[in-house]
């Protein structure tokens, strides 16, 4: 009786499987990649449309100022001073943008991503009937410190939330998605968009403070 031959891999054939196996894994990767970080930036358009309407809420019952805590940090609030969490806003997890990778909270040192655009309290006072041009002027965006992938860089927390400085300031070297180009914003209207990040030279620009109309009309209320 005739014994039937098996035989495995050589370790040739095994090496070539892997080489492909990786090239696949190369290929979709960015793809995977992409895909993600299409659905944090929608997740981070959506925390701010819901932080729109929780002040839209808020600046009907207190006359259209802006709220802060204690001078300079406007108010997105804590236990001991609640603002516009936790009546306007159930969850301090709208706050923490999905770009933000420190643990999620509910106590007062939780994570807030965004800050409110430092010119509404230096130029108006934190009065919204003092906005010219709210469909064109920034009012929060997210805040952090260099680059956004890194959980270092995000340092507001609820009961300390530094404002955004104008243009993002010098500490904000990228955005926030497609490979640092872009990064949300939501505006005086309370509509959220997509912008370009920089550079500041190019009018339009989140980082552009100085071109007119689009830098100055960006972030200062006045314009």
């Amino acid at each position: 009786m005739k014994k039937k031959s098996l035989r495995g891999f050589t370790l040739m054939e095994l090496l070539v499987v892997l080489a492909c196996i990786g090239i696949m894994v190369s290929m979709v990767y960015p793809v995977f990649l992409g895909m993600t970080q299409r659905a944090f930036a929608a997740k981070d358009m959506s925390n701010m449309r819901q932080i729109g309407m929780g002040l839209q809420l808020y600046l009907n019952d207190k006359e259209f100022v802006v709220p802060r805590l204690t001078p300079p940090q406007p108010g997105m609030g804590t236990d001991a001073n609640p603002v516009i969490y936790p009546v306007y806003i159930a969850t301090r997890k709208v706050f923490q943008s999905p770009f933000d990778k420190r643990a999620a909270s509910e106590l007062d040192t939780a994570p807030v991503s965004y800050g409110i655009n430092q010119n509404t309290y230096d130029l108006i006072n934190g009065n919204m009937l003092g906005v010219r041009s709210p469909s064109s002027t920034i009012l929060l965006a997210p805040n952090y410190n260099g680059d956004p992938a890194l959980s270092t860089s995000w340092t507001g927390v609820a009961n300390n939330v530094p404002n955004l400085a104008v243009g993002g300031g010098a500490g904000m070297t990228q955005g926030t998605h497609l490979k640092g180009t872009q990064i949300n914003a939501l505006f005086f209207d309370l509509h959220v968009e997509t912008m370009t990040f920089g550079p500041a030279t190019t009018p339009g620009t989140f980082k552009d403070t100085t071109s007119d109309p689009l830098g100055l009309k960006h972030w200062d209320p006045t314009k």
